[in-house]
């Protein structure tokens, strides 16, 4: 498995990429024996300025205290809202999923894949982000209560005594240490600072003197290792928010200044490159989106508080951004989980369970670019935009006008390849077709995005009904991870029982389908989409698959029409994934569906023979992951035949809404 892993890594690299690894792994060596690393030096006393000028206090005291309670009785919240019992403080390098121990052999040596070594590194990575720190630190800043910021001064020096600098699994990877100083940079402005409770006496002092030891261990580890040309993704502009923050929260050692602004003009040069001017990543992963976004929100109001703000294109190119996800958000506040997601946060302002991550980004968006419409899809002002902008910010949100028209809508993402149809948007009669035409995913490996084109999800009346079934795992069961990024796993059609694109590991693809809009139009009755791709050109008869989908708005008709070119006999496979809550019936050339008064008519074209899959294990088809790691059964449509020239077939889907909507 490694071996194949590091061919199809090496085909994805250039010349100078590989030069630049190999300078890498040189300068590890280096590090191994002591040379290069950071050398101990006294901080002075500059210190940077927190996001925001006056805390919120229009708060729930008690969910705060109860969710640092919580964490002080050792139950720490891994990828949304599973609750692990881990201790307190835990024992770091642990897996809590196997519970392998990972040796504390040096970091940037230590094959961190190696599940036998290390055990599920995503889940041993989890906790050592420091998540816990944020909310012990905004309990004790809302309620006072010693307890919380004594518990911030455990977890923090444990840490700093299990993780020896440069030894161990918390010590491989950049991004890591990246999100760690996030969460440390926004725990240290919470506890106040210099003038923290923690640092008034002589053990107090000698405990900050061991955290600023390590920030500055941290930045020096980030500034040396960055991921750069085919893993300069999301993984760079995390790297590149944990060094800025980090040297601009504790400027006070001689490099500071240029770690702080070169961070700075390396994340907003990325920020841009990464993000489409149509505001669409370029991971093609909404859910990335998501923490993108992030990313560039936190870094922002950081920069304006410290007098070094970025420019109007940046937040322009955030406004866009925000601008992809509203565009998604059905009338019912649900998102398509377009490509890969892991439910990870930069950091848990918000410690509840039933955080909505993509409106929170849609209040906040709403105060910053005084936007109706994201006022109006984020409902409320949430405790995380609260935190970030503060209560006054609360005020402005309700003061400005909701915009329900959805005249405001963005119907075309040309650069990144998303196109919207349907009708009576924000309404409770709103029907939402996206339909996928996009890249693959970013850069040379593509690491996050799946084998989904000419894909289409449906949402009617706020309710999902053609879903894209999510992501489910990364770094284990590559079974699994290989069927939810695959093409059977989206509805679109696959041809000879093969993925549109070849995968080449768990983040890498051997070879990438190429898709093109061909036409798009908005018609007074009708509207169309035209697309194609040509992933499966590397068969020994190439096939070209086109598909045009159309809806009529008055009859709520969807028509896919699916073209396929090819000289040869071959076996197509057509896939619909329903939402959970669907039932599906048969009967003869139709399938009924039907979900909370929504009912769906769905028929399709000969030869095609229908079969209806619901959690099979061997082959893996009919589940949906609305979590990382977790998967429940749903019905999927499995529309199969054979050709032997060119074929062109209609699939319907007729929209029925409930009685009373």
């Amino acid at each position: 498995m490694q071996l194949r892993w590091a061919l199809s890594r090496a085909r994805a690299m250039g010349l100078r990429e590989l030069g630049y690894r190999v300078a890498q792994q040189l300068r590890a060596q280096l590090e191994r024996i002591g040379l290069g690393l950071a050398k101990p030096l006294p901080a002075d006393a500059a210190r940077g300025r927190p996001w925001i000028e006056v805390w919120p206090q229009d708060l729930a005291v008690d969910t705060y205290r109860e969710a640092a309670d919580s964490i002080l009785s050792g139950t720490f919240r891994l990828f949304g809202n599973r609750a692990w019992q881990l201790g307190f403080p835990p024992t770091w390098n642990r897996d809590p999923a196997t519970g392998t121990l990972a040796p504390l052999a040096f970091g940037k040596t230590l094959n961190y894949r190696d599940a036998s070594a290390v055990g599920n590194i995503k889940y041993l990575w989890e906790p050592n982000r420091h998540l816990e720190l944020v909310t012990l630190a905004q309990a004790w800043r809302l309620s006072g209560e010693a307890r919380f910021a004594a518990g911030c001064r455990t977890l923090v020096d444990s840490w700093i005594q299990q993780c020896p600098y440069m030894m161990g699994p918390n010590w491989t990877s950049s991004l890591e240490l990246a999100l760690r100083l996030v969460n440390w940079s926004c725990a240290w402005h919470l506890l106040g600072g210099d003038q923290s409770v923690l640092f008034q006496d002589a053990d107090g002092r000698a405990f900050k003197a061991r955290w600023l030891t390590a920030v500055r261990q941290h930045c020096h580890f980030i500034a040396g290792h960055r991921s750069l040309y085919s893993s300069a993704n999301n993984h760079l502009l995390g790297e590149l928010l944990g060094l800025f923050l980090g040297a601009m929260t504790w400027p006070c050692w001689p490099e500071s200044a240029r770690w702080r602004e070169q961070a700075r003009q390396d994340f907003e040069e990325q920020a841009l490159l990464q993000n489409g001017i149509d505001g669409v990543n370029k991971e093609q992963a909404i859910w990335y989106q998501h923490e993108v976004a992030d990313m560039m929100l936190l870094a922002g109001l950081s920069a304006r508080a410290n007098g070094g703000d970025f420019g109007a294109v940046f937040w322009g190119r955030l406004e866009a951004m925000l601008d992809f996800i509203a565009s998604c958000m059905d009338v019912g506040g649900q998102v398509p989980a377009f490509g890969d997601s892991d439910d990870a946060v930069i950091v848990r302002f918000n410690p509840t369970c039933d955080f909505q991550a993509y409106q929170s980004l849609l209040a906040s968006g709403a105060v910053l670019f005084a936007r109706g419409d994201f006022r109006h899809k984020a409902q409320v002002f949430d405790d995380k935009s609260r935190w970030l902008l503060g209560d006054g910010a609360a005020a402005q949100f309700a003061a400005i006008p909701a915009d329900a028209s959805g005249k405001s809508l963005r119907r075309r993402f040309e650069a990144g390849g998303y196109y919207i149809l349907g009708s009576e948007f924000e309404t409770a009669r709103e029907v939402r077709l996206i339909v996928d035409a996009a890249p693959l995913g970013y850069l040379a490996i593509a690491a996050h995005g799946h084998a989904d084109a000419l894909s289409l999800t449906l949402s009617v009346a706020g309710r999902p009904m053609l879903i894209d079934p999510g992501t489910y795992s990364y770094h284990t069961q590559q079974r699994w991870r290989d069927h939810f990024r695959g093409t059977s796993a989206h509805n679109t059609l696959r041809v000879d029982h093969l993925d549109q694109s070849v995968p080449g590991g768990a983040f890498l693809w051997n070879s990438r389908a190429v898709t093109r809009c061909l036409a798009f139009d908005l018609g007074a009755d009708e509207e169309r989409i035209v697309a194609e791709h040509d992933g499966y050109g590397r068969l020994d008869d190439p096939v070209r698959h086109r598909r045009e989908v159309a809806y009529q708005r008055a009859a709520r008709l969807v028509s896919v029409t699916d073209q396929i070119r090819c000289a040869a006999v071959h076996h197509i496979e057509i896939f619909w994934h329903f939402a959970e809550g669907c039932r599906l019936t048969l009967e003869g050339d139709v399938a009924r569906a039907a979900c909370d008064g929504v009912a769906l008519e769905l028929r399709w074209p000969s030869p095609l023979q229908a079969r209806l899959v619901r959690g099979s294990v061997d082959p893996p088809l009919g589940w949906i992951s609305h979590r990382f790691d977790e998967k429940v059964p749903a019905y999927t449509l499995v529309l199969s035949g054979s050709i032997d020239e060119d074929w062109e077939g209609l699939s319907t889907v007729r929209v029925s809404l409930p009685e009373s909507g």
